[in-house]
């Protein structure tokens, strides 16, 4: 199975998720950004550690095993919010 390790932030809108994204791109580290998330993970850089294919949302699993990986992906909206989403590392 495939496993992954990535890291995100959760907001409640898609304009907020969109000025965090800018932010990234602007040269704020994304660890800084993530302490702005409403997950428990902000506090670990945004950090979900590994997870198998199927572990994540569908929509998480979508970006995580099919897009580039260091680049910041999103806004990906969920049941939770919208996140961004930064695949780190990915294993077949």
């Amino acid at each position: 199975m495939p496993k992954a390790s990535a890291r995100h932030i959760l907001v409640e809108t898609e304009e907020k998720c969109s000025e965090l994204k800018q932010d990234i791109i602007n040269g704020a580290s994304f660890e800084d950004v993530a302490k702005q998330s409403q997950c428990p993970s902000g506090a670990q850089g945004g950090d979900l550690g590994n997870f198998g294919q199927g572990q994540m949302v569908p929509e998480f699993d979508q970006v995580v095993f099919n897009e580039a990986l260091n680049v910041v992906h999103g806004p990906i909206k969920t049941q939770f919010g919208y996140h961004l989403l930064e695949i780190t590392e990915r294993s077949e």
